[in-house]
C-alpha cells in the first residue's frame, strides 16, 4: 500500500488524473473537469471502457465511453463551466463520429451532462401514457367591440 501523507491530495496520486496531466494540456481546470467526469462515469454511473485521450486540435482531455457492455461508444467533452464553448469545437468533437455528450463541470463539482447532436433530431416521445387531466377546452365567446 503507497503511503500518503497528511498534506497529498489523492486525486494527484491518482493513475488515471496522472495519465491525463501526462498528455500534454495545459489549462489545469480542464484537466480537473476531465477527471471528475472520469470519476463520476466509472464509479457512479459505471459506464464501460472509459479511456481519455488528447485532442490535438481543441487542447483538451477528451473522453470515450460505453453506457452499456456492447453499447455505441461516447465521445465526452468536459469543461469547467466558466469555459466558454464554440461551434467549431462543438463540430470538432461532433466529426470524431460518436455521440457527443457536454459535461459542464461546477465549482462545487456537480456535473451536468447534455447530449449534443449533429443536427436536428426527432425527440423520444414520452415515457408514459399522455393524458390531459384536468383540462377541459372551452370556446371562447366572442365579445363585440
Amino acid at each position: 500500500m503507497t503511503d500518503i501523507s497528511p498534506g497529498d491530495n489523492w486525486i494527484d496520486l491518482h493513475p488515471v488524473f496522472r495519465e491525463m496531466k501526462s498528455l500534454g494540456i495545459e489549462d489545469s481546470a480542464q484537466i480537473h473537469a476531465a477527471f471528475l467526469a472520469y470519476m463520476d462515469l466509472t464509479e457512479v454511473r459505471h459506464w464501460k471502457e472509459v479511456s481519455c485521450l488528447k485532442s490535438s486540435e481543441l487542447q483538451v482531455v477528451l473522453l470515450e465511453a460505453q453506457e452499456k457492455d456492447g453499447g455505441p461508444v461516447h465521445t465526452v467533452l468536459p469543461l469547467p463551466d466558466h469555459q466558454a464553448i464554440t461551434h467549431n469545437t462543438i463540430r470538432c468533437v461532433l466529426d470524431r463520429g460518436f455521440p457527443m455528450l457536454l459535461c459542464a463541470v461546477a465549482s462545487d463539482s456537480t456535473l451536468v451532462y447534455q447530449k449534443v447532436c449533429d443536427g436536428l433530431v426527432t425527440p423520444e416521445p414520452p415515457a408514459g401514457p399522455f393524458q390531459d387531466v384536468g383540462r377541459q377546452h372551452r370556446k371562447r365567446k366572442h365579445h363585440p367591440q
